[in-house]
């Protein structure tokens, strides 16, 4: 081979050489642009599924970029949960659902509530009535208060972080049922515009204790039709115009960080828990045992949100759970309700046994 052509073949291996890099930066910019292309058209889809409509195109932009981090960190977790436990019908999965544009702030601000103080005070009237129930004797394997009828249908809190509201009045809605016989849906307004003193503040957030405590003050709590629901604070309290529709005398705390104890007062009656609600796996969650499988449930153990215990059961797989239900609507999780596992040491799963109490 000649001096000019070695050199000529050098100066061509160089040049490949160099423009290498350039390839590979224009290949993966091909890969960005097809990747951001499916997501937009992801986003356009679930914008038709669920009515979401902004008012111009930075709007509609700034919330494509928060719905892409979210469906991301979804599909991340599926994935995990399908390499871990495959297409189990009990495994639990995650779902790009309404919430899915919105921060994590934007979202606990809306649609949780809870405000726990920082010391919480005693069950009133009493210690815990069931605490010599002995499980294994007298509890079924499973309890489900909606076959019972003590279960109204899943609500929706909407835009109003008065999730506090919500898990009283479940827990009151079934209390009446197992002792009168009648099942009344009442009202969750009542409490956001009367029982607005210490810690409960409307949408501002509240806590079930003290929700039991006005009504039990109060003589009692209207009907859902009597009073019925807007999710906005400021309404002037109309307790004094409408008949109380359901009583109770006050409330018991369950003791703390004992899922044993929880069993207990659920296979008598409904019981408001208080969880992490804005914990994505939770917020986003769509079908299967929270929990479950490997994947550990919520990332703390922070209460910022509450629902109530209507049941407990044993998945397929011989997974215990507890039946929770929510106030995000009836096209969250499990038609508004959430399996969440059962049987953990401590808090619980979320931290749903750290702060449970129920109406007397």
């Amino acid at each position: 081979m000649s001096l000019s052509t070695l050199l000529l073949y050098s100066a061509l291996i160089l040049s490949i050489a160099a423009a290498a890099p350039r390839v590979a930066l224009a290949a993966r910019e091909l890969d960005d642009v097809a990747v951001g292309a499916a997501m937009a058209s992801r986003h356009e889809s679930w914008m038709a599924e669920h009515g979401r409509t902004y008012a111009d195109a930075e709007e509609k932009a700034r919330r494509l970029e928060i719905f892409r981090a979210n469906a991301e960190r979804i599909d991340s977790f599926n994935s995990k949960a399908d390499a871990a436990a495959g297409e189990s019908v009990d495994s639990h999965r995650l779902a790009t659902n309404r919430f899915a544009d919105l921060t994590d702030e934007e979202f606990r601000a809306a649609r949780t509530g809870l405000r726990r103080p920082a010391a919480v005070a005693g069950a009133v009237g009493g210690g815990f009535r069931y605490e010599n129930f002995s499980l294994q004797a007298d509890a079924a394997g499973s309890m489900d208060w909606r076959a019972m009828g003590a279960v109204t249908g899943v609500k929706d809190q909407g835009s109003c972080g008065c999730c506090w509201a919500f898990s009283a009045v479940a827990a009151m809605e079934g209390l009446t049922k197992i002792r009168t016989g009648r099942l009344v849906s009442l009202s969750e307004q009542q409490l956001v515009d009367c029982d607005v003193y210490g810690d409960d503040q409307g949408c501002e957030g509240g806590l079930m204790d003290n929700a039991f405590q006005y009504i039990s003050r109060q003589g009692g709590l209207a009907s859902e039709s009597a009073y019925p629901y807007s999710g906005e604070d400021g309404g002037s309290c109309r307790s004094g115009r409408a008949q109380p529709a359901a009583s109770i005398r006050g409330h018991e705390d369950v003791p703390a960080n004992n899922e044993g104890a929880l069993m207990a007062a659920v296979a008598h009656q409904p019981v408001s828990v208080a969880i992490n609600g804005g914990d994505y796996v939770f917020r986003f969650y769509d079908r299967g045992v929270l929990g479950a499988g490997g994947n550990g449930g919520c990332e703390s153990t922070e209460l910022d949100h509450a629902i109530t215990a209507v049941g407990y059961g044993m998945a397929g797989d011989g997974t215990g759970y507890w039946l929770m239900k929510n106030s995000w609507g009836s096209g969250w999780g499990e038609s508004g309700y959430v399996r969440i596992r059962r049987g953990s040491r401590g808090e619980g799963v979320c931290g749903l046994a750290k702060l449970a109490s129920y109406p007397v």
